[in-house]
């Protein structure tokens, strides 16, 4: 079967399919990435002239999501790794996303991720990162979460606040569940992944794909991240129809 016709599939059956199809759906001419995007190769200059201390942390632990689905357990993922660091002994192993979810023995978040799934809810993708801290043993560690439901300046504003205190630090990370096509210009569905730097200066956001097939990391202005958060998803998506995004924000407890 080919791409298209995978695409085609999931849109009849509601799969979110996490951006993954995205370039099988696009004009086969059109760009990578569209205006609202721009590479980290293209875009290096922040991260040599600042500390950037999530970009250091996280960078490292972003893989490729396993499965067409499974952007939210390799985010998940991800975050922990960054938040824990690289195992100090020789005989220890670093989380992987198969791993996470033998832990959790969690069958419904297994079978959203498994090739075909659903995806998940912003609801649901902070109860399975909740759950995650807890399987992991890191009790001093909360999750919070930030889900605007307007793009007005007020939220603008709060979304920088938000991104500033977060840059600080490798001590909090945030995850981002939002559409991805109102970044990339292309397949329009949600998506999770990570912020892995803030550009207060020129307000852009860094986001550390684990949609790996299609991209890698890129730079997008934050009203663009407000809108990609905001716009809910569309009837093709199923059972993620008006779904809309935000941060989920682990950070340590008290």
């Amino acid at each position: 079967m080919t791409l298209v016709s995978l695409a085609r599939v999931a849109l009849l059956s509601g799969a979110a399919f996490c951006g993954v199809l995205s370039s099988a759906m696009a004009d086969e001419n059109a760009p990578k990435l569209g205006p609202n995007a721009t590479s980290l190769p293209e875009e290096t200059d922040y991260l040599r002239q600042n500390s950037a201390p999530d970009y250091w942390a996280y960078s490292p632990f972003v893989k490729p999501q396993f499965s067409s689905s499974a952007c939210s357990i390799a985010a998940v993922t991800a975050a922990v790794n960054g938040l824990r660091g690289l195992p100090k002994l020789a005989e220890d192993t670093v989380l992987t996303q198969t791993t996470l979810l033998e832990r959790l023995e969690d069958s419904t978040w297994a079978g959203l991720s498994a090739e075909g799934g659903d995806g998940v809810t912003f609801s649901q993708l902070v109860e399975y990162t909740d759950k995650t801290l807890a399987a992991l043993d890191m009790a001093d560690y909360q999750v919070e979460t930030f889900k605007p439901t307007t793009a007005d300046e007020a939220t603008l504003e709060k979304l920088r606040a938000i991104l500033a205190a977060n840059e600080s630090t490798a001590e909090d990370v945030l995850l981002i569940y939002f559409n991805q096509g109102v970044v990339t210009g292309d397949w329009d569905g949600p998506h999770v992944s990570l912020i892995g730097a803030y550009n207060a200066a020129k307000d852009r956001v860094l986001i550390l794909e684990v949609d790996q097939e299609w991209y890698i990391p890129y730079w997008t202005p934050v009203p663009v991240l407000l809108e990609a958060m905001t716009k809910p998803t569309s009837a093709e998506h199923g059972v993620l129809e008006n779904e809309t995004g935000g941060f989920v924000h682990v950070k340590r407890a008290g």
